[in-house]
């Protein structure tokens, strides 16, 4: 399998460090997650990836918990385990409760089932909810 290796703060070179610098001043940590020293390999998708991170992830009309229970979902469906680690870490950093980790994974494994069996029947979308 073909994959990059981990650039630390170290070994990167300036555009890189003024990312790591950002996502430690944003976090309140020093710790640079895998992802990011990862994806420095390429400093543009680094910078890119941040910047959307920064931007989607951010207070907005949904709070912070609910932002990561919906990456985490995704995460689970698209069977991302460092996704999974990482978000699940910060769900319940965030305050996530084992109660609703589990009502979670009912919606997660409740939404693929049914997903599934809409798409192979092929049910054609009610008139009322069309847009």
């Amino acid at each position: 399998m073909i994959g990059w290796q981990p650039i630390e703060y170290e070994q990167a070179g300036a555009e890189v460090r003024a990312v790591y610098d950002d996502i430690r001043r944003t976090r309140g940590s020093d710790y640079l997650n895998a992802v990011w020293r990862v994806l420095a390999n390429d400093p543009a998708l680094l910078a890119r990836s941040w910047r959307n991170v920064k931007e989607v992830m951010a207070p907005g009309a949904l709070d912070p918990l609910t932002k990561e229970l919906v990456y985490l979902a995704v995460s689970i469906t698209n069977g991302c385990d460092y996704c999974i680690g990482t978000h699940g870490a910060a769900a319940q950093a965030k305050g996530m409760s084992p109660a609703q980790f589990g009502e979670l994974l009912a919606v997660v494994g409740l939404a693929n089932q049914l997903n599934a069996v809409v798409k192979g029947a092929a049910v054609p979308l009610d008139e009322r909810y069309r847009g």
